[in-house]
C-alpha cells in the first residue's frame, strides 16, 4: 500500500528534522523545503497528501503558500506551525483555508494527532457531501453555496459560528459539517447553552472531582470531553455568562480543560461549532459577550437564511415534509393545491422550517378531501404584520403571542360587522367555515 506523502516547509533544520523524524515514524514519507518557492515546486512536481509550513519564512509569509494550495485543482490538509501565543496568526490562517495550527514548541502528540486527522481526509468524503442535497434541502443559489461551504468547511478544523433565525437548521448545519469531516467516526455532541442552569454551566462543560461540591458524589466527565476526537455544537452559545465564557475561552485557546475540584489540566481534541439566533456582534459592543471569544469562535461565519428568503425551495421541503409526516409516497400522501401552496409561498415564516412543519402538521389533521386547501393552513391573518413592529421581543413565542393578537382582533371585527354571522365573518376573512371555526376555538373566542 502507498505511504502518505506530505511537504515538510520551515527554514529551521531542527524543527524541519523533528518533524521529518516524527512524520517517517508514522509510515509517512516526506519532502522538505526550507522556503515557499521550493514548496511551490514541489507542490507541481508531486502529489502530497497533506503540508506542515511555518508561518514566517526566508521569501515570505506561510499564508502565501496557504492561497497558493488552496488555488490547486485539489487543495490538501495544510497546517500552519506558528509562534506560540499568536493566536492572530493563526485564526488567520484558517480563515483562508488552513486545516488547522500548531504552536512552537511543537507538542509531538498534538502534532501526532494533528496528521492523523489530516489524513482521515479521504475522496470517500466527496461522496458524503454530494448527498448533503439530501438533507440540508433546496436547490435555490443560496442553498447550493451553503452546500459547497459545508464540503469545505469539513476538510478544516477552523471554528464555525453559524448565525441565523430560530427554526431555519442551525443544528442540521453543524452535524452535516460533522458528518462530512475527519471526525465523523467520533461523537457529536449538542448542546443548548440556554438550557443549562448558570451554576451547574462549569461542571457540564469542564465535568468535575468527587466531592468537589455538594451533591458531587462521584467523578464526571464534561462536554468537552465526551466530545472527544469529534465536534462540540454549542447551540445558543450568546446564552453563555460571562464567568464562563473566560473558562471556554481559555479552553479553546489552549485546548486543556480543567474539571471542577481538579489541580490538574486535561488536554481535549474537540472541533468546536457555535450558533444563535441572536447577534453576537451587537452584544459584543453592550458588553455581555467577550470580543475575544467572538473573534475566536467566530473564525468562519455562515449564516443560514431565513425560509422566507428562499421560497423557492418551499415546495420540495413541503413534499419532503409531507411524507415524513405521512409516511407515504408522492401518490398515496395528500397533495397541496395550487392556492394552499401559493399561501405558503407568501407567508413571512417567522418561525422558518421549524414553523412551516408545524403547519403542514397542523393541515393534516384539519383537511378533507384529496388536497390540503389554503384554509387548512391556518395561516395568520396578517403575517406581515410582526416584520414591521419593533415593540417587542423577536423570539418565536412572543411573535406567536403577537400574531394571535392580530388575528383575535381581525375574526372579532369580522363577527361584529356581520352581526355575530359566521358563514359571512369567514368568506369575509377568505376562509372556510370550518377553518374560522377551529380559529374561534383556538383563539378561545365565544362560540
Amino acid at each position: 500500500m502507498k505511504k502518505p506523502l506530505a511537504l515538510l516547509v520551515d527554514d529551521e533544520p531542527d524543527i524541519l528534522e523533528l518533524l521529518e523524524i516524527t512524520l517517517n515514524r508514522m509510515a509517512i514519507e516526506t519532502c522538505c523545503a526550507e522556503n515557499i518557492a521550493g514548496a511551490k515546486v514541489f507542490l507541481q512536481q508531486k502529489s502530497f497528501d497533506l503540508c506542515l509550513t511555518d508561518m514566517k519564512l526566508p521569501d515570505g509569509n506561510g499564508l502565501e503558500l496557504v492561497d497558493f494550495i488552496q488555488s490547486l485543482a485539489t487543495p490538501i490538509p495544510v497546517a500552519m506551525i506558528t509562534a506560540h501565543g499568536n493566536m492572530e496568526s493563526a485564526i488567520l490562517a484558517m480563515k483562508k483555508g488552513a486545516f488547522d495550527f500548531i504552536s512552537k514548541p511543537v507538542d509531538l502528540a498534538a502534532l501526532r494527532l494533528l496528521i492523523n486527522n489530516a489524513l482521515k481526509l479521504s475522496e470517500a468524503s466527496s461522496v458524503k457531501d454530494r448527498r448533503s442535497r439530501h438533507t440540508l434541502l433546496g436547490e435555490s443559489l443560496i442553498m447550493q453555496e451553503i452546500r459547497a461551504k459545508i464540503t469545505k468547511l469539513a476538510r478544516s478544523q477552523a471554528p464555525v459560528y453559524i448565525s441565523g433565525e430560530s427554526g431555519t437548521g442551525k443544528e442540521l448545519v453543524a452535524r452535516l459539517i460533522h458528518q462530512q469531516s475527519s471526525r465523523s467516526d467520533h461523537e457529536f455532541v449538542a448542546i443548548n447553552c440556554g438550557a443549562i442552569p448558570h451554576e451547574l454551566m462549569e461542571s457540564e462543560f469542564f465535568g468535575h472531582k468527587k466531592g468537589s461540591f455538594t451533591g458531587a458524589g462521584s467523578d464526571k466527565k464534561g462536554l468537552f470531553q465526551a466530545a472527544e476526537g469529534g465536534t462540540l455544537f454549542l447551540d445558543e452559545v450568546a446564552d453563555l455568562p460571562l464567568p464562563l465564557q473566560v473558562k471556554l475561552l481559555r479552553a479553546i485557546q489552549e485546548k486543556k480543560i480543567r474539571p471542577v475540584g481538579d489541580q490538574q489540566e486535561i488536554s481535549v481534541d474537540i472541533r468546536l461549532l457555535s450558533a444563535t439566533h441572536k447577534n453576537l456582534a451587537d452584544m459584543v459592543r453592550d458588553g455581555s459577550f467577550r470580543q475575544d471569544l467572538y473573534y475566536r469562535i467566530n473564525v468562519i461565519d455562515l449564516h443560514v437564511p431565513p425560509l422566507r428568503e428562499r421560497s423557492g425551495d418551499i415546495p420540495g421541503l413541503t413534499d419532503h415534509i409531507l411524507t415524513k409526516l405521512t409516511g407515504a409516497n408522492k401518490q398515496d400522501r395528500p397533495q397541496l393545491s395550487a392556492s394552499a401552496l401559493s399561501a405558503l409561498q407568501h407567508y413571512a415564516f417567522p418561525g422558518n422550517v421549524r414553523e412551516l412543519e408545524n403547519i403542514l402538521e397542523r393541515a393534516l389533521a384539519l383537511y378533507d378531501g384529496s388536497s390540503i386547501e389554503s384554509s387548512d393552513l391556518n395561516l395568520p391573518v396578517e403575517p406581515h404584520c410582526a416584520a414591521k413592529s419593533p415593540d417587542y421581543d423577536l423570539t418565536l413565542g412572543a411573535l406567536e403571542e403577537h400574531l394571535e393578537k392580530i388575528e383575535r382582533k381581525a375574526i372579532s371585527h369580522a363577527l361584529d360587522e356581520n352581526n355575530g354571522d359566521k358563514t359571512a365573518a369567514a368568506k369575509q376573512l377568505g376562509l372556510s367555515f370550518r377553518s374560522l371555526r377551529y380559529r374561534l376555538k383556538k383563539l378561545g373566542i365565544e362560540d
